[in-house]
């Protein structure tokens, strides 16, 4: 049984990561900034969880999200840098100032804060930080989409650099979900052509949280070996897909 820290778990692939973790007998503790979200999801897990108003962009909540972790459960074991938000899809120059600085401080320096708090309180006793992979961590471009791209880019750049500093008993790596049917996914499309185009391709290759979320919770808890990635859609599920998407309907959307 391990004790377990989701950012920005009050909705998404975070929210189903705890879900599936709970359901395996882990200890769990959540953040998010949303206040209704965070009442639901206090009335769903009672006291089975810590649950926590704290905005990953500030460090001091950071360190009080752990202090409240680490004091219920006796420590922290995996910490899952989950937490991120998308823009609207526009060339950077239409980009409202606020808009892109609130993508880079989510995205970036919320990770950067969460991996400062936990490799400092997994010093002494060991543990793994996972840090979410997104649109943009390979290299892959998309037009109206590069401040969002840049961040995920950046962040697995992080991680391989954690990798080679971390401190002994430490371990860091990177959970990559794919394509999955949260409002990241069709978030900012403002084309109705646009997005009909994109719809297809999720037909084809998107998941909802349901699928992902359990397997990659399962996999946070037995990868975890220093610069490890693991991956919900590979190259070959890719292929697999196309090639079948001819022959069968799928509707990630599908409630």
């Amino acid at each position: 049984m391990s004790s377990v820290v989701i950012t920005g778990a009050t909705r998404g692939i975070g929210l189903g990561m705890a879900r599936a973790l709970l359901a395996r007998g882990h200890h769990v503790a959540v953040c998010g900034t949303d206040p209704a979200r965070i009442e639901l999801v206090r009335g769903e897990f009672g006291d089975k969880a810590v649950v926590s108003a704290a905005d990953t962009t500030d460090r001091d909540d950071m360190r009080a999200l752990w202090d409240a972790a680490a004091e219920r459960f006796g420590g922290v074991d995996i910490w899952i840098n989950n937490a991120g938000v998308s823009h609207t899809r526009t060339p950077l120059w239409e980009l409202p100032a606020a808009e892109a600085r609130k993508v880079v401080d989510t995205n970036l320096i919320g990770v950067l804060n969460g991996c400062a708090v936990a490799i400092t309180g997994m010093r002494d006793r060991g543990g793994h930080v996972w840090n979410m992979e997104g649109l943009g961590s390979d290299g892959r471009t998309v037009p109206g989409l590069g401040v969002y791209g840049a961040t995920k880019r950046a962040v697995r750049y992080l991680t391989a650099a954690l990798a080679k500093e971390v401190p002994d008993g430490v371990s860091v790596g990177v959970l990559s979900p794919g394509m999955v049917t949260t409002d990241l996914l069709t978030h900012g499309y403002d084309d109705p052509a646009e997005l009909a185009e994109a719809r297809r391709i999720f037909t084809i290759l998107a998941d909802p949280v349901d699928t992902v979320a359990p397997w990659l919770a399962e996999r946070a808890m037995t990868h975890t070996r220093n610069g490890a990635r693991v991956s919900w859609l590979t190259t070959g599920k890719v292929i697999r897909r196309f090639a079948a998407a001819p022959f069968h309907t799928r509707d990630p959307f599908a409630a």
